[in-house]
């Protein structure tokens, strides 16, 4: 592997999870439901990546291929829809650290669709997360419970498509995966909307006012910009590692939740221990794998 795709890889990725980190600001900011926010936005960065894509290019990729890509695009819209349904239920900062649980789930997942064995080291490294997720909930209100049990939920089809990207990004460019599985997630949630809306009546499916413009955000920088740079990431970083360092979307949410939404989002001592604790597993993890690259060469 060579090093310096290695390091591009994770300035990369560190960006696209700041992005996703203001994803749940942008989900507590937009007045609509959970089903409509991502409904709107997979619908919409659907025709920005056909936009872009050059579509000649898409429809010579194999059927299978296709049709995996498009079962990859369904876990996605489960994810999200569980992360902003896990806002709604709670709120932005325990939606974010529910994430932290990803990384446990990949060190299973991972090596079940990649066909290899498990790494017990990823497995040690994944159940560090679980203290540091105990330690920024702790104290939260039981009327939070359901928001947790939705978000960890998330989590776990975060993992699952992870891995499944990792499995095939060798054999699809980045823009043409991210493009049939934005359409995939829309084709999938769009029903979904007019089967749930009508029992949400209290969270309209259009948005209106400055929604547009959060939803913009969303779309172009969150979702695009964000989706692609992870997805290319995924080229030089395992899907167990690039998890890991998506661990730092819930430090960098909840601190832009605190600044952004106020008392809304309070932060207690337990969660600056809980975010050193993330920090200091991928930092030991990061340390151990360029440990390993070394040794390799």
């Amino acid at each position: 592997m060579d090093s310096r795709n290695r390091t591009r890889s994770v300035v990369e990725l560190h960006v696209a999870v700041l992005l996703f980190g203001f994803t749940a600001i942008l989900g507590a900011l937009i007045q609509i439901s959970a089903v409509s926010i991502v409904a709107w936005r997979v619908a919409c960065a659907a025709v920005v990546f056909w936009a872009i894509s050059p579509w000649t290019r898409i429809i010579q990729l194999p059927l299978s291929i296709i049709w995996r890509l498009a079962a990859i695009g369904i876990i996605v819209a489960l994810h999200w829809i569980g992360f902003y349904g896990a806002i709604k239920l709670s709120n932005a900062s325990i939606a974010l650290v529910c994430l932290s649980t990803t990384s446990f789930f990949s060190a299973f997942i991972e090596p079940a669709i990649m066909r290899r064995d498990i790494n017990w080291r990823d497995v040690l490294m994944g159940l560090l997360i679980i203290p540091a997720m105990i330690l920024v909930v702790n104290g939260v209100e039981a009327s939070m419970y359901i928001g947790i049990s939705v978000g960890i939920a998330s989590a776990l089809f975060a993992a699952t498509f992870s891995a499944w990207n990792k499995r095939i990004i060798d054999r699809v460019h980045p823009v043409d995966m991210s493009t049939i599985e934005m359409t995939s997630a829309s084709l999938f949630v769009l029903p979904l909307v007019i089967i749930f809306q009508p029992r949400d009546a209290g969270a309209p499916w259009l948005p209106v006012g400055v929604d547009w413009a959060y939803m913009a955000v969303l779309v172009l920088l969150c979702t695009n910009l964000a989706y692609i740079l992870s997805v290319r990431a995924l080229r030089h970083l395992s899907a167990f590692e690039s998890v890991l360092l998506i661990n730092l979307e819930p430090v960098y949410g909840i601190v832009l939740a605190y600044f952004i939404l106020g008392e809304h989002e309070q932060m207690s001592p337990s969660f600056y221990l809980g975010a050193l604790l993330i920090l200091t597993v991928i930092y030991i993890n990061g340390w151990l794998r360029r440990r390993d690259l070394k040794r390799s060469e």
